[in-house]
């Protein structure tokens, strides 16, 4: 596996934009600021990131709930992003999607999404699309454990091997289904879950840039090449509940703050690119400066920004052909 300077530098700054726009937006929920509810994906930034540097323009995600880290992986624009949180004309969807159904499908990213499951079947399609168009184009559906129980996910995963279709499945196991185990509530494994729908799979450090990096890689050639769906289990951990507001009850004393300190994704890339004489620890700081700017930037212009006007409520409910 081999990066440049420019490509650790950016996969950096990307993880650092996810992790500064989620603290901030946990801040920012908290004042009172935002509407709905808000699901934060910091601590998971190493498998977005990783999986979604192997993708392009003709390339489709399907996300969850929890859809920022998805969206910014893809290229999404942060200020419209903000804007979009804090329900603002400007946001990418008019203000009118919020947190858990905002999307770009400009840039191949189809929404976070308020159904457990939900995404998985939508990148089927996706896929099937690519397929027969001959696009050369993939469709990722990122979710969590809690997911990987529902029938809507099984389904998918049997449609994407019967089809052979370019579909890859990242299961993104952060150890609770909303304030339930996984090591009890997801029987067998995620690998043998694929291994009974013959699909490649494979487990992964989630909080290793690089190896999800090249287990993205893997799973993307195979199915540019017409080597059908793949399915990439990556153990990971969240640093904030289930969604704002959850007092996490249900995670041991002191479990947060302990990942926070061994387990942190931008900690672990951090040290290993520095200990290898590829990044100075000043590059990184660099860009923790300008990040945490970029962002304060797009809260200001968010809050400043104009709600949407009320002849725009019934549009985009329907897709005209």
């Amino acid at each position: 596996m081999q990066f440049n300077r420019e490509q650790l530098l950016d996969a950096y700054r990307k993880m650092r934009t996810i992790r500064e726009f989620e603290d901030r937006v946990h801040v920012e929920f908290s004042a009172g600021g935002i509407p709905g509810f808000v699901h934060l994906y910091a601590g998971e930034e190493a498998s977005a990131i990783g999986v979604c540097m192997n993708l392009d323009d003709r390339d489709k995600i399907a996300s969850t709930h929890r859809g920022h880290g998805h969206c910014i992986a893809k290229g999404c624009d942060v200020d419209g992003m903000m804007a979009e949180i804090f329900g603002k004309e400007a946001g990418l969807c008019g203000g009118k999607g919020g947190s858990m159904h905002i999307a770009d499908l400009e840039k191949g990213m189809m929404g976070a999404n308020g159904i457990v499951g939900g995404g998985p079947p939508l990148i089927c399609g996706a896929a099937l699309t690519a397929k027969t168009l001959k696009t050369g184009g993939v469709a990722v559906a990122f979710f969590g454990d809690g997911a990987s129980n529902q029938g809507t996910t099984m389904e998918a995963l049997n449609l994407a091997k019967a089809w052979n279709l370019p579909a890859i499945f990242v299961v993104e196991d952060n150890g609770y289904a909303e304030s339930t185990s996984s090591n009890w509530s997801v029987s067998g494994s995620q690998l043998g879950r694929a291994a009974g729908f013959g699909i490649p799979a494979v487990q992964v450090d989630g909080l290793d840039f690089f190896a999800m990096y090249e287990a993205g890689k893997e799973a993307v050639e195979r199915a540019r090449n017409g080597g059908g769906p793949s399915l990439i289990h990556a153990k990971l951990n969240r640093y904030y509940g289930h969604f704002e507001g959850d007092a996490m009850t249900y995670r041991g004393e002191g479990e947060v703050e302990r990942l926070r300190i061994e387990a942190d994704p931008l900690t672990y890339f951090r040290k290993r690119v520095t200990e290898a004489g590829l990044l100075e620890n000043s590059q990184l700081d660099e860009i923790d400066s300008s990040v945490k700017a970029e962002i304060d930037n797009s809260v200001v212009k968010a809050k400043a920004g104009p709600m949407p006007l009320e002849a725009k409520l019934l549009t985009d409910v329907y897709v005209s052909y």
